[in-house]
């Protein structure tokens, strides 16, 4: 596919796992040689982004993405789990998921002040049904961590009582991680965490992640979604991962296998989709040739939204 030749630089990425074979946390060569990788494709800014894990496993990522935060070669890290919905894990290991602990984000937390990066920790995803999900959001903010929710079951009523708590406890919009990709599908008789994500997003409460990839989501619903709410409320990312930029093979994404076949990667015990092989600037690149959103709006989403809904701007 040729996409369209946009100028592509100083995009900012929220949600990025790794590349060229490096998991990010899991070395701090390796995660820095994946930064490298997205910045020479016009992604200036980089939040790592950790799967599901052990509590001891995350603290040790962690401590091996301190140095990048402190020299900028990454903007912070985002925690995606462990606590999700296990009907909406997709590629997470359900072994490591558990209920919201804002015992562990103290701790993670308190980790990266010790190690010379207070503001390390940037964003949370966490499945709003769970138990203690409303007092770690709570902690969330207290803590200066910016609270996104997804991968998630939960009715339209409960997602859009939890948006409307973490806006008015932050004062800023609310975040909701790959709208549509991991959570319970949009239905017309029940919109369920999409349906009340779009609605937010539209009335200026809530910033909506999309994955313009080509595989997660289809041209008219990217379209769709930019023409609803604006671009003001659409963060693109990448949600790359260590496969991206090495082609099709065998992988892993945190401790499950990934096999890649004509770019889509997929877990090979279920066939989830398990993240993206894409850089940020494909998924611009995408949107405007394949999606036909405006050069200005897919830019505006890859290079102000995302950054201004963690505060980093």
């Amino acid at each position: 596919m040729v996409l369209a030749p946009v100028h592509i630089d100083g995009l900012v990425d929220i949600h990025c796992h790794g590349a060229v074979g490096h998991e990010f946390g899991r070395s701090g060569a390796g995660s820095r040689a994946a930064v490298r990788h997205h910045q020479t494709s016009g992604t200036a800014t980089v939040v790592a982004s950790l799967v599901s894990a052990r509590p001891d496993e995350l603290e040790q990522q962690v401590d091996r993405l301190l140095p990048l935060v402190r020299d900028s070669t990454i903007a912070g890290l985002h925690l995606e789990g462990p606590f999700l919905s296990s009907a909406q894990r997709g590629a997470h290991d359900p072994a490591v998921l558990a209920d919201p602990d804002p015992d562990l984000l103290e701790r993670l937390v308190e980790r990266a002040a010790q190690g010379g990066a207070p503001h390390a920790i940037r964003h949370l995803t966490l499945a709003p049904e769970l138990p203690g999900a409303e007092r770690l959001i709570r902690r969330c903010v207290q803590l200066g961590v910016r609270p996104a929710l997804g991968h998630t079951d939960a009715a339209a009523d409960l997602m859009t009582r939890h948006l409307q708590l973490i806006a008015d406890l932050q004062g800023a919009p609310a975040l909701v991680t790959h709208l549509f990709n991991g959570m319970r599908p949009f239905h017309h008789r029940a919109g369920g965490p999409a349906a009340a994500g779009l609605r937010a997003a539209a009335a200026g409460e809530a910033v909506v992640e999309l994955i313009a990839d080509g595989v997660h989501l289809a041209a008219e619903v990217v379209r769709m979604v930019f023409e609803t709410v604006g671009p003001d409320a659409v963060a693109l990312v990448s949600d790359a991962t260590a496969a991206t930029g090495l082609g099709d093979g065998r992988h892993r994404l945190g401790t499950l296998e990934v096999v890649v076949e004509d770019g889509v990667a997929r877990l090979r015990a279920t066939g989830a989709l398990a993240g993206s092989t894409r850089t940020l600037a494909h998924g611009v690149r995408w949107a405007v040739s394949v999606a036909g959103v405006a050069v200005a709006d897919a830019l505006r989403a890859a290079q102000v939204t995302g950054a201004r809904a963690l505060g980093l701007d």
